[in-house]
């Protein structure tokens, strides 16, 4: 006779499994989210990762956090500094659903550091990237050695030809000394372009987008952040004036409110959503703010326009 456990006890047997297993701490100070694809909060119904948060009711100075496919098999461990957002500290590593390492990569402070590795789904070596500040500051990666979904080696201590696949780009070009070098080619396979870019000395130079129009798109920064469109202190300055404190809280709560929200490809601003609230009406007065603000210069990925999702602190003071 085959048996089916509710949908409900089911959810609830893989927790018990999941935190038992992997868990030094009582289950009750654990913490369950249901995720959708971008990784969003999300119901039972709708939800395609668990994502648990090992000691999220206690006072720690790092939670582990770990995330699951809807199959059970786990797709990501590291530890975070936040216990509400991925603060990332630490060694990271992500899983294939079949149990094969992903991709191995070390965080200070929110910021790959040292090595990275990469592996195909069939567990041979893809990739070895290092990360290092450039001049201006900036993270960025080199390409130690590369091998091919056949197993060929085509980059070797820096030097040789990369391929980028994933579910949304796919690139190509020559690597030297580890950087790219020369003309780059592309396409962004779900948003439907091409794209040709320049590199000297491993800096990008310029591109140019063709997109589902066949309309060219010059570009001289590869993915352009949203901005308010008379700046972000006049964005600030917005929320301050606009923000309502119920009576309830006024000189009495105090704190931080993490919230997210969506840019879209017309600038306005939407979706927002409250990632830790601080409650007494304050979370639906910070949703209510950003349905209100006026439009924002959309982002832009390699010149053309795209959604993106911002996420924005506003502290409640005395």
């Amino acid at each position: 006779m085959k048996f089916n456990l509710p949908h409900y006890l089911t959810i609830v047997f893989f927790l018990l499994i999941a935190t038992r297993s992997f868990s030094q701490g009582s289950i009750d100070l654990n913490k369950m989210i249901y995720m959708d694809s971008t990784y969003t909060e999300t119901t039972a119904e709708n939800y395609k990762y668990i994502r648990i948060v090992e000691g999220y009711y206690q006072n720690r100075t790092s939670y582990v956090f770990k995330d699951y496919y809807k199959s059970k098999a786990l797709k990501m461990i590291g530890t975070s500094t936040e216990k509400d957002y991925l603060s990332k500290e630490g060694q990271f590593v992500h899983y294939y659903e079949n149990g094969k390492k992903k991709s191995a990569v070390h965080y200070v402070k929110g910021r790959e550091d040292g090595k990275e590795y990469n592996w195909y789904e069939n567990g041979n070596l893809k990739s070895e990237l290092e990360y290092f500040k450039n001049k201006k500051g900036k993270i960025h990666f080199k390409v130690n050695n590369y091998w091919n979904n056949q197993n060929e080696q085509k980059v070797t201590s820096g030097n040789g030809d990369y391929e980028i696949t994933n579910d949304d780009n796919e690139e190509s070009g020559k690597i030297k000394n580890g950087l790219p070098d020369g003309i780059w080619k592309g396409k962004n396979i779900k948003a439907n372009y091409t794209f040709t870019e320049n590199y000297e000395n491993g800096e990008f130079v310029s591109g140019i987008s063709i997109d589902s129009l066949n309309i060219e798109h010059p570009y001289k920064v590869v993915h352009e952040k949203p901005s308010p469109k008379n700046g972000i202190e006049t964005f600030y300055r917005y929320i301050a004036r606009e923000m309502f404190i119920p009576i309830e809280a006024r000189n009495k709560v105090f704190g931080k409110i993490y919230m997210t929200f969506v840019v879209d490809r017309e600038g306005n601003l939407i979706e927002p959503k409250i990632v830790k609230g601080i409650g007494y009406g304050l979370d639906e007065s910070a949703i209510s703010v950003i349905k209100g603000a006026k439009k924002w210069k959309p982002g832009l990925e390699r010149g053309i326009p795209t959604r993106v999702r911002y996420s924005l602190p506003i502290t409640i003071v005395k």
